[in-house]
């Protein structure tokens, strides 16, 4: 897996966070105050990057969590066909296919370039350059 370890004190909303296996973005963040037998807990509220869904961790402060590598690139597509489009990384030439997200099917057609985010081996279109 593309991860890396940090401390729950040092997210950030906007950030990335991996809940239950699934990379997500960091929406929401509360803590409490450090108690007289234990450590100050964290609760992570986040929304899955791939799937849209809402999920919550709750961690003391100093707790150790996996933060995904988000990796944003530039590919040019090849080919449409429905709701698949093919693309080429022009770097590394590697070719493979990516689903059309439905707010994007307008404007995706055969050699314009789009921006995709790539983490923990699965990929997402963002939008059309």
């Amino acid at each position: 897996m593309s991860t890396a370890s940090g401390s729950a004190k040092d997210l950030k909303i906007g950030k990335f966070v991996v809940i239950d296996g699934e990379p997500c973005k960091v929406v929401e963040l509360q803590s409490s105050a450090p108690g007289k037998h234990g450590a100050a807990k964290m609760r992570i509220t986040a929304v899955g990057i791939f799937d849209d869904t809402k999920r919550t961790l709750l961690k003391p402060s100093d707790g150790d969590i996996d933060i995904p590598i988000v990796e944003r690139k530039v590919v040019q597509i090849i080919a449409v066909s429905g709701n698949v489009a093919q693309v080429m990384d022009p770097k590394t030439y590697e070719v493979y296919d990516l689903t059309v997200l439905d707010e994007l099917k307008n404007e995706v057609e055969a050699g314009k370039e789009v921006e995709i985010m790539e983490t923990m081996g699965r990929r997402m279109m963002i939008r059309v350059r």
